[in-house]
């Protein structure tokens, strides 16, 4: 009797693993989604915090650079879409907290340049070789509602490229810098906010608020 009550305690779970060992054999896979279980008996749960939704307004450009502020919210857009720890909204949608900035400035400065003798100059002539295109933006975040100020930050960024005999074509490589540079500023900015949450600095008054749908100025 007791043996019997052995092979009975003991055949089951046996026999489930070979089944499992067969199947994993002829191609079959598992797989185990989700946080799973932790030592204690405590489960993962995620922040209960709901995620603020923001709206992001075009920024004003005072830059000499012309038509850069669309393609530079655009990239706030994209960036704090995937990275920022918010949920951005069009502007006729009801948000919580709202984004305004401005392109503080651009410059094209020279990193290297070579110099060619000229008759009659000791020092001869300079030809740029490479530039830098470097940008300023700066932005802030307020509570749609209260118009408190929830974050500001100034960001940097700059991307360099080299100067060819032709003019056309360098005209296009300091757009493409431009561009790049306004990315790296995006960017920034995005990881930056998310760090602001994280911290937990006006990011629970900002969920919590009601959300307005916020009027374009």
């Amino acid at each position: 009797m007791t043996q019997f009550r052995t092979i009975r305690r003991w055949g089951v779970p046996l026999v489930t693993a070979g089944c499992l060992l067969m199947l994993v054999g002829c191609g079959y896979q598992f797989r185990v989604e989700g946080a799973g279980p932790t030592i204690g008996g405590s489960t993962v749960r995620a922040s209960d915090q709901p995620t603020p939704r923001l709206v992001i307004r075009t920024l004003v450009n005072n830059s000499f650079e012309p038509n850069l502020e669309t393609r530079y919210t655009n990239y706030l857009r994209r960036e704090f879409s995937s990275g920022s720890g918010t949920q951005v909204v069009p502007d006729n949608e009801a948000a919580d907290l709202v984004l305004t900035g401005q392109i503080l400035s651009v410059s094209i400065p020279t990193l290297s340049f070579s110099l060619t003798p000229t008759p009659g100059n000791q020092t001869g002539s300079a030809t740029t070789l490479e530039s830098r295109a470097e940008v300023t933006v700066a932005v802030k975040i307020e509570e749609t509602r209260t118009k408190k100020l929830v974050w500001t930050q100034i960001s940097k960024g700059s991307s360099e490229f080299y100067i060819t005999p032709d003019l056309q074509f360098n005209r296009v490589l300091q757009t493409r810098a431009l561009e790049q540079a306004g990315r790296f500023a995006a960017e920034d900015l995005a990881s930056r906010f998310l760090l602001h949450l994280e911290a937990g600095i006006g990011a629970k008054s900002a969920a919590e608020a009601p959300s307005t749908v916020p009027v374009a100025k």
